[in-house]
């Protein structure tokens, strides 16, 4: 990426935390540029990064290797549309972060030649723990998608998917899974603050708890049921809380919450679409 020049499309809370995962990683704030409408936004990514801004999408992406689009699904439409002359004839590559918006949607607004990459990343990528997963159409070259995956790579973990169609289940897993932990944490600090735990300790002892299970997962060679094991005593503690669980169909639960969230995706793809 040392010769790229990458155009943000919006500058939201992802490209904030993209550009600055790749300022970290050494790419000159002059390589980067943003946009946005509001020039408030603007003038705040432009203080916090030191890199160049422009109001007119156009401009930005005249000027670029790489476009990111970064602006909600409901007016990608619009956005790519009113780029697409732009990018008609050249070897740009136009990446899409847009949950529910699918490559061939994009290439049909774009031209159906153009190189494009969809992701799929996550909110903890804001503090470059992310986990994203990527698609190429047949027009990304080699070495696109190595750029593709660099930049995602700045910010957490990235994998390549063999179909488009596996994103719908890396937006219920990595997509919308943050919300899931924080949703089990929370229900874990409520019900420490009900048997006697003070609020701050009860949330400093949740929040390390899911912490410390996490760098154990991903420490170890052993998969969660073996971790799981090796921490359940017979008898114990442990065991009588997890047979609660099991009891209540804790798995059947979460499979069925990964369902609705795998079908919401697939609806939203024919959505925004059209």
């Amino acid at each position: 990426m040392q010769n790229c020049t990458i155009a943000f499309i919006g500058s939201g809370n992802m490209s904030r935390s993209l550009i600055g995962g790749l300022i970290t990683n050494d790419v000159k704030p002059e390589q980067l540029i943003a946009t946005d409408p509001d020039s408030e936004q603007r003038d705040a990514i432009a203080k916090q990064f030191g890199i160049s801004t422009l109001e007119n999408n156009n401009e930005a992406v005249a000027k670029a290797d790489v476009i990111l689009l970064a602006v909600k699904p409901q007016v990608m439409h619009e956005v790519v549309s009113n780029i697409a002359d732009a990018v008609k004839g050249t070897s740009k590559l136009v990446i899409s972060i847009a949950a529910g918006v699918r490559l061939a949607s994009i290439t049909e607004w774009l031209g159906e030649s153009a190189a494009a990459i969809r992701v799929m990343p996550n909110t903890p990528a804001l503090i470059q723990a992310g986990a994203a997963a990527l698609y190429a159409n047949e027009h990304a070259t080699e070495a696109q998608k190595n750029t593709a995956e660099a930049m995602l790579r700045s910010v957490g973990t990235a994998i390549w998917l063999d179909s488009e169609d596996q994103m719908d289940a890396v937006t219920a897993l990595s997509g919308s899974g943050p919300a899931y932990f924080f949703y089990f944490m929370e229900a874990m600090e409520k019900a420490a603050i009900e048997m006697g735990l003070s609020k701050e300790n009860a949330r400093l002892l949740t929040i390390e708890t899911a912490v410390g299970a996490s760098k154990m997962a991903l420490l170890s060679s052993s998969d969660p049921a073996t971790l799981r094991k090796q921490v359940t005593s017979p008898g114990g503690t442990t065991e009588q809380a997890l047979n609660t669980f099991i009891q209540g169909k804790m798995d059947e639960l979460v499979q069925k919450a990964m369902e609705a969230a795998k079908q919401r995706s697939i609806e939203l793809s024919q959505s925004f679409g059209k």
